[in-house]
């Protein structure tokens, strides 16, 4: 690694090996630094957006594909405006016991509506947006995923994401 890599500011520095500690096997590497983005104006007059690994998707929409060898390589739209009781989670490689008692845990739609209404952020995009982060193949899911993602957290209008693993 570089030492602008090592002494840059980083969220997390060190998530890559932690990775590569917990999943044996992974051999995730991640050589290019990208920096933070610094919010051009307060929080309190900011977008927000909110993405998650959580597999957490409208009811009776289509469900993620949760056998797949490799992984779903698709993402869905989840209204900002949702309730709890409006979405259900498509995932089975994390225990969702807490989630199904309370989905804020995993998925904060309430939390987020609430620091909106209260002025704390400016508001949120009128979509969220779940996908499920297990592959065998980060390389496609970066190519596939993560660049559809991109365009569709941009195409909404958001001045900040939150990123929540699950």
């Amino acid at each position: 690694m570089t030492d602008a890599f090592e002494t840059a500011k980083q969220l997390r520095p060190g998530l890559w090996e932690t990775v590569n500690e917990r999943y044996p096997g992974s051999m995730i590497t991640k050589v290019d630094l990208v920096p933070l983005a610094p919010l051009r104006k307060p929080l309190s007059q900011t977008r927000l957006t909110f993405v998650s690994s959580a597999g957490v998707q409208p009811r009776d929409s289509l469900p993620f594909d949760v056998v797949h060898p490799v992984g779903d390589f698709t993402f869905r739209r989840v209204p900002s405006s949702s309730t709890p009781a409006d979405l259900e989670i498509h995932q089975i490689k994390y225990p969702t016991a807490g989630a199904a008692r309370d989905l804020n845990v995993i998925f904060p739609v309430d939390r987020l509506s609430e620091l909106a209404e209260d002025g704390t952020i400016g508001g949120l995009t009128p979509n969220f947006f779940s996908f499920i982060g297990y592959t065998i193949d980060p390389a496609g899911f970066e190519r596939t995923l993560a660049e559809a993602l991109a365009d569709a957290v941009a195409a909404e209008g958001a001045e900040a994401v939150l990123l929540c693993p699950a």
